[in-house]
């Protein structure tokens, strides 16, 4: 099981594509290894708060790989030589993770969202991408990253013998939240997906392709909730962007 990576911003992002990692996942469930490994789906919203959070970088850094979920990103680590590296948006990933495995012996749990969506999202992956193999599902209660009973919420998961967790919160709570779960839980894969469950349910509406493409969903999704992301979007983006030019200019002056 190989994988191709770039650091950007010192975090190790998957420099391949969707089919890849796709492939990755599948072969290792497939296996009879319980290896309870994590993956993000990592923006710029997440890269930026790893600058200034140690551990949430650690916790990164730990993960079994990091998918590459804005453009931007991928902007960088074609910068860095890897240019076959290609935009693994979350939703995009789970889509084809349900599709790719509606007819094989891997099975899903959902865990996230509003009280009721995971259950929502079990109903549209069944009608939508025809995969009836979620096992399980589970809406966290809103509380503290570390007031969760992890313990618990495994042992339930474990019970249903899911292969992959699917965890549809925010970055960074999601992240932090998958690592601290994975201490407890028997599965093959946790993956966190951020809006995934709110878009595949209808909840939300995605952003065009062509915004996507252009590295312009931050600005769709800021017209769409303005009063929620303006502050989160206002540090993101230019910090982003000083952050690799600072590290592409020390790069360059070392050379």
């Amino acid at each position: 099981m190989t994988k191709s990576e770039v650091e950007v911003l010192g975090v190790p992002l998957f420099a391949s594509n969707i089919e890849s990692a796709t492939a990755l996942v599948i072969e290792a469930c497939q296996s009879t290894n319980k290896n309870n490994y994590c993956i993000s789906a990592t923006g710029a919203h997440g890269l930026v708060f790893a600058k200034k959070n140690k551990v949430f970088e650690d916790t990164l850094k730990s993960f079994f790989i990091n998918l590459p979920d804005g453009m931007p990103g991928v902007w960088v680590g074609k910068m860095k030589g890897s240019k076959g590296m290609k935009r693994c948006y979350g939703p995009d990933f789970f889509l084809h993770m349900m599709t790719s495995t509606k007819n094989l012996a891997i099975t899903h749990f959902f865990c996230g969202g509003n009280e009721g969506i995971a259950n929502q999202l079990k109903e549209a992956v069944a009608q939508k991408f025809a995969n009836t193999n979620v096992v399980g599902t589970f809406c966290p209660p809103f509380k503290d990253i570390r007031d969760y009973d992890y313990k618990g919420i495994a042992d339930q998961i474990n019970q249903t013998k899911a292969n992959i967790v699917w965890i549809g919160l925010s970055t960074p709570k999601q992240e932090l939240f998958a690592k601290n779960l994975s201490q407890f839980t028997k599965v093959d894969f946790i993956i966190t997906v951020g809006a995934a469950f709110d878009f595949h349910t209808d909840r939300v509406t995605q952003a065009p392709r062509l915004l996507q493409k252009a590295g312009l969903e931050w600005f769709f999704r800021f017209l769409m909730e303005p009063k929620r992301l303006y502050k989160r979007y206002l540090e993101i983006v230019p910090m982003f962007i000083y952050y690799n030019l600072k590290e592409l200019f020390t790069f360059a002056t070392r050379k």
